[in-house]
């Protein structure tokens, strides 16, 4: 099961977008695949207010090293990454068009946790 989602003070605004808190590439991917164009623009709206203060948080620590309190910010963080295009450049549209089929594209690094920042390639 896993643990609900913490945020560090002044981030509760993102406690409705902790569904979004998915520590891996694949993860990310499948949610936003299954995703309605709603769910897209609810998180992308909802969250690009507050980017910039994620990543002035994340920052705050060395690469690998982020502690529990902010991992959820920063996977809701890699989760609008993971959306923007969607919402921005294919007006909400879940998949990419004209593409090939995504579930083709195996990510070498998709499992890992990606606070981690293990290299693409790193331990088994």
């Amino acid at each position: 099961m896993t643990k609900p989602m913490t945020v560090p003070p002044g981030f509760e605004a993102l406690m409705p977008f902790a569904r979004w808190n998915l520590p891996t590439a694949d993860e990310r991917t499948k949610a936003r695949r299954e995703a309605t164009e709603q769910d897209l623009q609810s998180l992308y709206g909802g969250v690009l207010p507050h980017l910039e203060a994620i990543l002035d948080a994340c920052d705050a620590y060395p690469l690998g090293e982020l502690p529990e309190s902010h991992q959820g910010i920063f996977n809701i963080a890699l989760s609008i990454a993971e959306v923007a295009p969607h919402v921005e450049f294919y007006r909400g549209q879940v998949g990419v068009p004209y593409a090939f089929e995504e579930q083709r594209f195996i990510a070498v690094h998709g499992r890992d946790q990606t606070w981690q920042a293990l290299p693409p390639n790193g331990p088994r």
